[in-house]
């Protein structure tokens, strides 16, 4: 099954589906729900987080500046899925790891303690499609991990699995061998809360889902 096709009632050729991310997890994710995109579409937005900004706040205005910026883009008649993750020590933005450097520093503060993870989702409708309607959902996760000897955050870093993830770990990766404890979204964790998703696009008209 794809995203489109006939609505069913009055045979109307349901709008693209478009996701606005490059991340091939999010893609295998939405694969599970029996979802393809037409087009994978990822916005190239500046996601420094503003002074004092709270994760949760972040999460939602990363998500939704990702969505409005593809869907402005797109004429067609479109429905843009965006998703936003981030780590949170407290009230503290851990950076997406994009050095070994940043990944071991992350790896540091996380050892032996728990942390918040925040996915923001967000639905936008383009131009094109009156129809469709924004609508959004943020998941919140608690994630603990043991406390890592040195030799382990140095075994971790060198599978690559740290690269460009947010908190420097990817939960499907080798980091699960060292997480005791979640509580919420596993695939939230990963990238995109499934059951979450699927309530957004059951919530479209079009019979995304059934």
């Amino acid at each position: 099954m794809t995203a489109s096709g006939p609505t069913g009632t009055e045979g109307a050729i349901r709008p693209a589906f478009v996701l606005a991310s490059a991340s091939p997890r999010r893609l295998d994710l939405l694969a599970q729900l029996g979802v393809t995109p037409e087009r994978v579409f990822p916005a190239d937005i500046d996601e420094t987080p503003a002074r004092d900004e709270q994760p949760r706040p972040y999460v939602r205005r990363m998500a939704a500046e990702k969505a409005q910026k593809i869907a402005s883009q797109i004429t067609e008649p479109a429905l843009v899925l965006s998703a936003d993750t981030v780590v949170a020590l407290g009230h503290r933005i851990l950076p997406k790891a994009e050095t070994i450097e940043t990944a071991r520093a992350c790896l540091r503060k996380l050892s032996g303690r728990r942390h918040t993870v925040f996915t923001a989702i967000r639905c936008v409708p383009s131009a094109g499609w009156p129809e469709g309607c924004v609508s959004e959902r943020v998941v919140e996760s608690t994630v603990a991990f043991s406390r890592m000897t040195e030799q382990q955050i140095e075994a971790l870093l060198a599978t690559g699995d740290w690269q460009g993830k947010a908190g420097g770990y990817a939960l499907q990766g080798h980091a699960a061998g060292f997480i005791r404890f979640i509580s919420g979204s596993p695939s939230a964790v990963i990238g995109l809360p499934l059951f979450e998703t699927a309530q957004l696009l059951r919530g479209q008209p079009g019979n995304w889902l059934p």
